[in-house]
């Protein structure tokens, strides 16, 4: 009896594999992070929470460039579409949110920016080249910081989240806020679904429970 050969992946998908490819998507993907941050440590009015914010960002354009190809890329145009609107929401809030008023002594959020540019700066490093706004396999990383929750770049972002609401609390800036906590929620189950696909990574969920915060969420 003749065997049915497995179905061959389709050219667009070989195309957002193909190195130069991905790198070209790379560039284009961080130019908006590229300009946001030459904005903002040229701004007269940066602050300090800002300015240490800033950091990660630098280590984001760094770890994008030096990207690996990925083995597959998700073919579904919503998850694409939700990957540049969570990301570049970010951008947004940037750019929209007002000063506000501090709630809390200044130190507190301070020190929460401190602790979560720290994190995202350890899972970025420990990522490395696996790193990519749309869903896709460059490698399973389950070191660093993995080993307690699954996504804990996004773990560090909505630490940030919530420093800049202590440090500027408005109806606007929490409004803002949620709203980006809720795209990046949904982004990380979106990636997760794509990755199941790797064996490897199907058994990873099943060491590390936790998506952002150990023992709780």
């Amino acid at each position: 009896m003749a065997t049915i050969p497995p179905a061959s992946p389709s050219r667009f998908m070989e195309l957002l594999t193909t190195p130069w490819v991905d790198k070209t998507i790379a560039l284009v993907a961080i130019t908006p992070n590229v300009i946001e941050l030459y904005h903002r440590y040229t701004d007269v009015n940066l602050s300090f929470v800002r300015a240490v914010a800033g950091i990660q960002t630098i280590v984001l354009v760094i770890t994008m460039v030096f990207r690996r190809t990925p083995v597959r890329v998700t073919p579904n145009p919503w998850y694409w579409v939700l990957a540049f609107v969570a990301t570049y929401e970010l951008i947004a809030f940037l750019a929209f949110a007002q000063r506000g008023s501090p709630i809390v002594s200044i130190v507190i959020p301070g020190l929460l920016v401190i602790v979560s540019v720290a994190l995202m700066i350890y899972a970025r490093v420990s990522l490395g080249g696996s790193i990519g706004y749309v869903p896709a396999d460059r490698g399973i990383i389950t070191s660093g910081p993995y080993r307690f929750v699954r996504h804990p770049i996004y773990s560090g972002l909505f630490v940030t989240l919530l420093a800049f609401c202590l440090r500027a609390y408005s109806p606007l800036n929490l409004l803002l806020s949620v709203i980006l906590l809720g795209l990046f929620m949904i982004k990380s189950m979106i990636e997760e679904r794509f990755l199941c696909g790797n064996p490897q990574y199907a058994g990873y969920m099943k060491e590390v429970r936790w998506r952002w915060l150990p023992g709780v969420a």
